[in-house]
């Protein structure tokens, strides 16, 4: 597996993006693994910010993902944005299983090893995040009850991860 070709690595407080818009309505995959193993599946949840004085990105996963062990099992996750032109592959990896599909072979899409992970070489942004806590959102800490019966039916609540954003890349041109 090749490294990330015809990105530029930037420091995160030099990114110009709506993350509203990148992640409500452009997606990201979150990828976790390593060259010989890894797994990624597609979000619209997630935050950006600053916390402990460490540029973060936080994401959301439920238990029954297969990512989430991919996730829970290394340091380091990447999210990766694209452009519309690949909302197919997104909706590809948003819909079926690592565990029963090679999503990269089905999608077209080209693994790529970053400094710590994996992320994808037709990325627009990609940004590498190094694991600082980890925990399950508790129906019982939920003030807004409503949100508990409009997203979790099933009663799998999501994991949320809070990573440090330790490298950033975004592609040329």
């Amino acid at each position: 597996m090749d490294t990330l070709q015809d990105f530029v690595p930037v420091s995160p407080y030099e990114l110009k993006d709506n993350f509203f818009d990148a992640v409500d309505n452009g997606w990201m995959l979150i990828t976790a693994g390593d060259e010989q193993k890894f797994n990624t599946m597609t979000a619209s949840w997630g935050s950006f910010g600053i916390l402990w004085n460490m540029p973060i990105a936080q994401v959301f996963i439920r238990p029954q993902r297969y990512t989430f062990q991919f996730v829970e099992q290394h340091s380091y996750y990447t999210l990766s944005f694209f452009d519309e032109k690949w909302r197919k592959a997104l909706n590809f990896c948003g819909a079926k299983s690592g565990r029963k599909f090679d999503k990269p072979k089905e999608t077209g899409l080209i693994p790529a090893t970053t400094g710590h992970g994996i992320a994808f070489q037709q990325a627009r942004m990609v940004l590498e995040c190094r694991k600082l806590y980890a925990d399950n959102l508790k129906p019982e800490q939920f003030i807004d009850r409503d949100i508990i019966g409009k997203n979790y039916p099933k009663s799998d609540f999501h994991r949320f991860f809070i990573g440090e954003i330790v490298n950033v890349y975004l592609a040329r041109g």
